[in-house]
């Protein structure tokens, strides 16, 4: 006969029974064991991914911080497309693509609108509004929001100036661009010569826009996307800085459809 256990509560177990039992609670203890380890590794994982989320998002925001930065300081000091990293180009494209750079273009534009709401032009018509057309008249984004601004100055009597940083070579086939998509009824625009050529572009501002004021025209306002249109002397009564991606080359864009243009005359 087989081996029996009594306890004190007078139950009888078999020595079969027993192992039986004491294997299964080995086996339970094991699998709680086991799911503990189960969970510490997916908690310890889940831990991981969500500082993964953080370090990324957090990459991302040091990116922007950086390329807003050289931004500016691209713009102060004429930084060209081509001497920018590839990561902020590659921001600069979303900011636009998002349409990041409308929303904002859209804010400076009712600012300067609820500005002109204030004031008006004087009778005698010197008082002139200076628009910088080289980016903002080149990129589809901004064509049309620009035109709605510049219609209303233009219905108010300002006198409206454009300003371009190319050549005097390329005037007509500018004013048939500023024709084609709606630009008229300006009162000059000014190119620069061979010699201006040769000067830093805020020299060559600064240099028209105080020929302007001994001519006897009053400037109300410069309007403008690069930093280099907005510094020195004669810079009127209120200055207006248009988003920039400064990144996003559009003078690739400018070239190519100026050359279409040129090649559509001939």
């Amino acid at each position: 006969m087989g081996s029996r256990y009594v306890s004190e509560s007078g139950f009888y177990m078999t020595s079969f029974a027993a192992t039986i039992f004491i294997a299964s609670l080995v086996t339970i203890g094991v699998l709680l064991v086991t799911s503990v380890v189960s969970l510490a590794v997916m908690l310890q994982s889940c831990e991981n991914k969500s500082k993964g989320v953080v370090a990324t998002i957090d990459k991302a925001n040091d990116n922007h911080h950086y390329c807003e930065i050289l931004a500016l300081h691209g713009e102060l000091n004429g930084l060209k497309p081509d001497n920018v990293p590839p990561l902020c180009r590659n921001l600069a494209v979303q900011y636009i693509e998002t349409g990041g750079y409308t929303r904002d273009l859209d804010f400076v534009m009712r600012m300067i609108e609820n500005f002109f709401d204030t004031v008006s032009p004087s009778k005698n018509q010197t008082d002139a509004v200076l628009i910088d057309i080289d980016n903002i008249l080149v990129s589809d984004p901004s064509v049309q929001r620009v035109l709605e601004s510049y219609t209303k100055l233009h219905s108010k009597g300002w006198l409206l100036i454009l300003l371009s940083r190319k050549h005097e070579n390329q005037r007509h086939v500018t004013i048939k661009h500023l024709n084609s998509i709606g630009f008229d009824g300006w009162s000059s625009l000014i190119m620069r010569s061979d010699l201006e050529m040769e000067m830093e572009t805020r020299e060559y501002f600064c240099r028209r826009r105080t020929e302007m004021t001994e001519q006897g025209n009053e400037i109300m306002s410069v309007i403008s996307s690069q930093m280099d249109a907005l510094m020195g002397l004669s810079l009127g009564i209120r200055l207006f800085k248009l988003p920039n991606p400064l990144y996003y080359n559009f003078e690739n864009n400018h070239e190519s459809r100026i050359h279409g243009l040129v090649q559509s005359e001939n």
